[in-house]
């Protein structure tokens, strides 16, 4: 499923910072943590942005059951902070691929400053361009809802796993009540956001040939960033200086059931 130049180009356009490593170390600082001996945790508010942050990781990767040395594809991974933990935590084998390249040389360097390179690796481009049935995992966490056509990527997830292989998701769906608010993190309006039903979503995973294992809402227990958050000034030098308004309309995304939150553990057939 290789991306069109104008996709690459909008998605650098809407993520893409400067000098993201630099800045994320320099916040750390200004923080009182010791950057020369950073950890996972240190970072986890910037390098985990996606909703409920790096617990909802932990989460999603012991429903998943992954195993030490299980070579995990992390789809849209942005800056490294689920590969990582995936990596620490885990004793996984990532590679992360994301199309934002600031993101994708950002983790690098963060990766190589924490001894893990290797363990986890950094490539900017399409994750589903990839060696095909190679992969024990394929993750992904928020990173789908830009993309319309569903079935197209679910049937690359199902070609980039071998035989038996996970498929880990973390994705917000459509709620009961539409449309949603926004800006959302992934688009200031709804010509950038496609976001299905849970119901569609679960047609379109078994159609491309995977059996769910589990499908949990989450939605109350893995909340998107909080106008009140201590950890904005550091989610800032991420998300850019409308954090606020991404975090108002989130909440009330979440509390009006405009958008939910699944996680759910599927095997290729």
């Amino acid at each position: 499923m290789e991306p069109s130049v104008s996709d690459a180009r909008t998605t650098n356009a809407y993520w893409g910072r400067d000098g993201l490593e630099r800045r994320i170390l320099d916040a750390l600082s200004a923080a009182g943590k010791d950057i020369g001996a950073v950890t996972i945790d240190d970072l986890a508010p910037a390098d985990q942005f996606h909703s409920g942050g790096k617990g909802a990781t932990q989460r999603l990767a012991r429903l998943a059951r992954l195993e030490p040395g299980a070579r995990v594809l992390d789809v849209g991974g942005g800056l490294g902070g689920p590969a990582r933990t995936l990596a620490v935590e885990f004793g996984c084998r990532v590679t992360v691929c994301d199309l934002t390249e600031s993101y994708v040389r950002a983790g690098e360097a963060l990766t190589a400053r924490l001894g893990l390179a290797d363990r986890v690796t950094h490539r900017v481009g399409d994750a589903l361009a990839l060696e095909p049935a190679a992969w024990d995992v394929v993750w992904t966490q928020n990173s789908g809802m830009n993309i319309a056509d569903k079935e197209r990527l679910y049937a690359g997830f199902a070609r980039a796993l071998r035989p038996g292989g996970t498929l880990a998701i973390q994705e917000p769906m459509a709620g009961p009540v539409q449309p949603p608010v926004f800006p959302l993190m992934w688009a200031r309006d709804a010509s950038a956001s496609f976001l299905r039903t849970p119901d569609e979503m679960r047609a379109v995973v078994e159609a491309a040939g995977f059996r769910v294992e589990s499908w949990d809402d989450v939605s109350a227990e893995v909340a998107g960033p909080r106008v009140s958050a201590p950890a904005h000034s550091i989610q800032r030098i991420v998300m850019g200086d409308g954090l606020e308004a991404i975090a108002r309309s989130g909440e009330r995304n979440r509390e009006e059931k405009r958008i939910v939150m699944v996680q759910a553990v599927l095997k290729r057939r």
